[in-house]
């Protein structure tokens, strides 16, 4: 009994030697929650999105869902009585999806949704596989269990909306999944470069799961990664992903074929 009580007493007088009282000690302890109250407190309290967050959302939407074509002008007056906003939100919104190159600003026409050529996209799809390749390796050495927990229960529900034919909904997670191990892998530098040239390839990647047998294929992928990862396979996970990201390309060509040839 000694020896199981000593780090205990340790504690307690050092406690006592920085704050002088054992009784603040004591009232620090009662008052400290559960593991529990913590994990309770941290999923129900949700920071709401801010104004612009929102407005950015959804026009990024709007242009992800092709309610503006690409080289489509975005109509501030129109655009911004849609959302319900005035022009100066909509303006920063605007500012925001230029930085992730989903949007242009041409002299004489304001802001139009840009237009990928075939080789922009091949060479920003094939940028993102080197990407996610590098960072599937080291998300097998790095991610925790409970991020590798988080990532597989957001393909459940990732599922889910595929079953639903929830196109939007279904996309959404699945850049989140991207995303997600990316972050995993513990590399911020890594991480950055994923987000933006991500953003920049969404509204091409949508398209990609147009038809019910692409979008099938693609949620094969996804199992695939699931398998991998949570086995921690650096080997597979990283070969899926990279084939994950080819047959996106091959997915999206036909978007081309009446353009460039």
């Amino acid at each position: 009994m000694q020896h199981t009580d000593k780090p205990k007493n340790d504690v307690v007088k050092s406690c006592m030697q920085h704050t002088g009282s054992l009784t603040r000690y004591l009232l620090f302890v009662g008052n400290q929650p559960s593991r529990t109250e913590q994990h309770v407190d941290n999923t129900e309290i949700k920071r709401r999105p801010t104004l612009h967050e929102e407005v950015v959302q959804r026009l990024r939407d709007m242009i992800v869902e092709g309610q503006i074509e690409p080289g489509g002008r975005i109509n501030e007056g129109a655009i911004g009585a849609q959302l319900g906003v005035s022009r100066t939100p909509l303006r920063e919104a605007i500012k925001t999806l230029v930085g992730e190159g989903l949007v242009d600003i041409v002299q004489t026409k304001g802001a139009i949704v840009h237009v990928f050529s075939e080789k922009e996209l091949h060479d920003t799809l094939e940028t993102l596989k080197i990407l996610e390749e590098n960072a599937g390796r080291l998300a097998c050495q790095n991610a925790s269990d409970a991020a590798i927990a988080g990532i597989e229960q957001m393909h459940l529900t990732m599922v889910k909306h595929f079953n639903a034919g929830e196109r939007l909904e279904y996309f959404k997670l699945n850049q989140a999944i991207h995303s997600a191990i990316v972050a995993a892998a513990g590399n911020d530098v890594l991480m950055a470069t994923h987000e933006m040239l991500q953003a920049r390839v969404k509204r091409a990647r949508f398209e990609g799961h147009g038809e019910k047998k692409r979008w099938a294929e693609a949620v094969g992928e996804h199992e695939e990664m699931i398998v991998a990862l949570k086995s921690r396979n650096a080997s597979a996970l990283a070969e899926v992903l990279g084939r994950h990201m080819s047959l996106a390309f091959e997915r999206v060509r036909y978007l081309f074929s009446d353009k460039e040839k």
